[in-house]
């Protein structure tokens, strides 16, 4: 239906001898495709006629992205223009797909295509925002944030808008020398960061370098929200949910219209999490629920021998997440969300991908 390379709307085709140019990426569709959902067109329809396909890019092959290789491959040849590529070809692609005489294809051109890359401009909101862990020189306010990158799993809302969820973002940060400061050099490893990148975009754009930036890999690891039906949106990470590899963001709304979101940490020996809105759902006023990711309570599961269990809220101040271990507010807890679990001593798993709900008993299933 659509691949790699494929123009989303009237951009410039694919080439097979790799010569697509950074600027052709940014109009086609992304590499490795994951986590989609087709959203019914117009909004507030069911229509399964017409649509928009908003697709998940985890990651690229940059033997394949280049004629002749990435970082990996050909350091000496890397240039800014192959790690723009690389860049272009990583978030999330929106296209229009539409059923014409029993054949789907994608509609072009269409006003409502979009690429959502590892360079497009995001907000962060919610009790993390703003923090002093997610500032950096380019952004002292720590509210704004450039891309999304390796997007595996997924969720959607009932008000009709995309939860991307970040999950190995670890691997794409530099550390070339560890901190001397032990609490420093421990969070750096509890989330998987070491010397080398993946691809090696420290070369090029220093926020990548975390020697340089330290801060920028806080701002990574989260839930976005990407209205589909609106192409000049801005996305918005949603810190409230938590940082960790989201393997998905599951959303279920109760009897009582509360709304919660399931995610696995797809990470050996991490955890599942539960995030509990603080507002009702409102069920027929879009606007009113927009930020209704931003305020609640994360949770993380703790499983018993007898096969019962319970949800242990991640609070600052409560069950040992104090400035005495390490946590100043709620941000820190929701920034370093492995280690307030490991504190409260959730159980570890066998890396929680996927989380299915059960639309009748909202029972909850997870790989």
């Amino acid at each position: 239906l659509v691949r790699w390379g494929d123009p989303i709307s009237n951009g410039p085709d694919f080439k097979f001898d790799a010569s697509n140019t950074a600027a052709d990426q940014l109009q086609q569709q992304g590499m490795h495709h994951d986590g989609m959902h087709f959203f019914s067109m117009p909004l507030g329809t069911n229509s399964s006629a017409r649509g928009l396909l908003v697709t998940n890019h985890e990651y690229v092959e940059t033997n394949i992205l280049h004629a002749d290789g990435g970082n990996l491959e050909n350091p000496s040849g890397y240039t800014r223009e192959k790690c723009d590529k690389e860049i272009n070809a990583h978030g999330v692609s929106i296209v229009e797909i539409g059923l014409t005489n029993g054949a789907w294809g994608l509609v072009r051109p269409s006003a409502s295509a979009r690429r959502i890359t590892a360079a497009t401009p995001m907000r962060l909101q919610g009790p993390a925002a703003g923090s002093e862990l997610l500032r950096t020189q380019d952004d002292p306010t720590g509210t704004q944030v450039l891309g999304t990158f390796n997007n595996c799993g997924n969720g959607y809302t009932p008000w009709g808008t995309y939860l991307t969820c970040e999950e190995n973002f670890n691997g794409y940060f530099a550390l070339p020398t560890a901190p001397t400061n032990a609490a420093e050099a421990a969070r750096f490893s509890r989330y998987g960061i070491g010397r080398a990148s993946r691809y090696g975009w420290e070369k090029f754009y220093p926020r990548f370098n975390l020697n340089t930036t330290p801060n920028e890999a806080n701002r990574h690891g989260w839930v976005v929200e990407i209205d589909p039906y609106d192409p000049i949106s801005t996305p918005i990470k949603r810190t409230a949910l938590g940082r960790f590899s989201h393997e998905g963001a599951t959303v279920v709304v109760g009897a009582d219209n509360r709304v919660a979101v399931y995610s696995g940490d797809d990470n050996r020996f991490d955890y599942i999490y539960k995030f509990v809105a603080r507002d009702l759902l409102a069920p027929n006023n879009r606007e009113s629920n927009r930020n209704i990711l931003d305020n609640g309570t994360l949770y993380v599961a703790r499983f018993k021998d007898d096969g019962t269990g319970e949800w242990l809220p991640l609070v600052f101040g409560q069950a040992g997440l104090t400035v005495e271990n390490g946590f100043a507010d709620q941000a820190a807890v929701l920034v370093y969300a492995r280690q307030a679990a490991d504190r409260v001593g959730a159980t570890p798993m066998d890396r929680a991908e996927w989380i299915a709900s059960d639309p009748v008993t909202r029972e909850m299933f997870v790989t």
